[in-house]
């Protein structure tokens, strides 16, 4: 067995799973059946692996509470770096998934701020099944709800596909649940996608509520309060500077004008310790 941290993120459900050391990985089945249990289910796990050369702190795993794979957590890293500076003195961290490099940098007040890249709109790179000259506004094709708001979208990548609805009454008003998992694996997405609501309250704050791939409808997402954020200050709706409201609290992003990265910052949370087998999922509390 290894060890496992039960985390949160901002409200998001993280394990974080330390693999430093070993070569196997964190199975599917080992994260279906962590998530089937009510003391260990998740929205995603953290699996951390040794460090190598263009991963200076690790190499980091995301998987979904489905057991799919996912490219970026912006709220798991912040646990991540959590789990790690328990152990070290050191206040900035290099990671990598398969989205690429991920920087990461403790701050005062228990706070953390990930550095989640450069937003990609590009259609054929987010990825959408076919052309869109406009990713600011995309008509869904065949939608599934009769409100106007649920049938246009903002597109964008921050590793990880999502679609923004900007709504015009608040996100609660809305049966996300009702239509998230449709739209999710809607044919337009061929990757499926993170489904955002959003409604810009001011100039620099949003409130959102996120039914993430592969996850649910989650108390946070991270990468969809980044793509939400740039969605809003590209179509002109806020600036590039926002606190983004989820259900759990908020996260101040801010999409910096020098190098176009998006920059997150918010808490991370330590719940228990335990240790699980990465195989088959079986677990216990220490």
């Amino acid at each position: 067995m290894v060890r496992m941290e039960r985390m949160n993120g901002l409200g998001n459900k993280i394990l974080v799973i330390d693999m430093r050391g070993r070569t196997d990985r964190v199975t599917p089945e080992a994260a279906i059946r962590l998530d089937a249990h009510p003391d260990t289910e998740f929205d995603q796990i953290m699996a951390l692996y040794d460090p190598r050369e263009d991963a200076p702190d690790g190499w980091i795993d995301i998987l979904n509470s489905d057991g799919s794979m996912a490219q970026a957590c912006g709220n798991g890293t912040r646990c991540v770096v959590d789990y790690l500076t328990r152990e070290t003195d050191k206040d900035r961290f290099a990671f990598r998934t398969i989205a690429g490099a991920l920087f990461a940098e403790r701050l005062s007040d228990r706070l953390i701020s990930v550095n989640m890249g450069a937003p990609i709109f590009d259609w054929e790179k987010i990825p959408l099944a076919g052309p869109a000259a406009d990713t600011t506004h995309v008509a869904l094709p065949e939608p599934h709800e009769a409100d106007p708001a649920l049938q246009r979208f903002s597109a964008a990548s921050m590793g990880n596909p999502h679609a923004v609805f900007f709504v015009p009454r608040a996100v609660d008003s809305y049966d996300i649940l009702a239509f998230g998992p449709r739209y999710e694996r809607h044919p337009l997405f061929p990757e499926r996608a993170n489904i955002s609501l959003a409604q810009v309250t001011s100039p620099s704050s949003l409130s959102l509520k996120t039914f993430e791939r592969g996850a649910g409808l989650t108390l946070a997402c991270g990468s969809a309060a980044c793509a939400a954020a740039v969605s809003a200050a590209r179509t002109g709706r806020t600036g590039r500077k926002v606190t983004v409201y989820l259900p759990a609290g908020a996260l101040e992003i801010d999409w910096r004008e020098d190098d176009d990265h998006v920059i997150m910052t918010g808490p991370a949370e330590h719940e228990w310790s335990g240790r699980v087998d990465p195989k088959t999922g079986e677990w216990c509390q220490t």
